[in-house]
């Protein structure tokens, strides 16, 4: 099996104070665990959504974008063995 080197990134999203929002918005994103999508002009605009929700999405995609690298790295001929992978790691960890 060969291993690519994986680099982690992560997005944080712009922040809004809460009495910006209507309660019952939040409420109703917290209790369903479902999207709202805010409208404007009858077109969608943005996305409110529960922060654990977004977190796991988040994961998600990052797992995803490494899976991507990983393959263009393998691709190209830059992976490396799984025991070489295995001495980097334990090599870390035995530090």
């Amino acid at each position: 099996m060969i291993y690519a080197q994986i680099k982690n990134t992560r997005r944080y999203p712009s922040t809004v104070r809460v009495s910006l929002w209507r309660a019952s918005f939040l409420k109703q994103v917290h209790d369903t665990k479902r999207p709202l999508v805010i409208t404007q002009h009858g077109k969608g605009v943005a996305v409110l959504l529960d922060v654990a929700e977004y977190e796991s999405m988040q994961d998600k995609i990052g797992l995803y974008e490494d899976i991507e690298v990983s393959i263009t790295q393998i691709d190209a001929g830059e992976g490396i063995s799984h025991e070489a992978a295995k001495k980097k790691v334990l090599k870390k960890f035995n530090k």
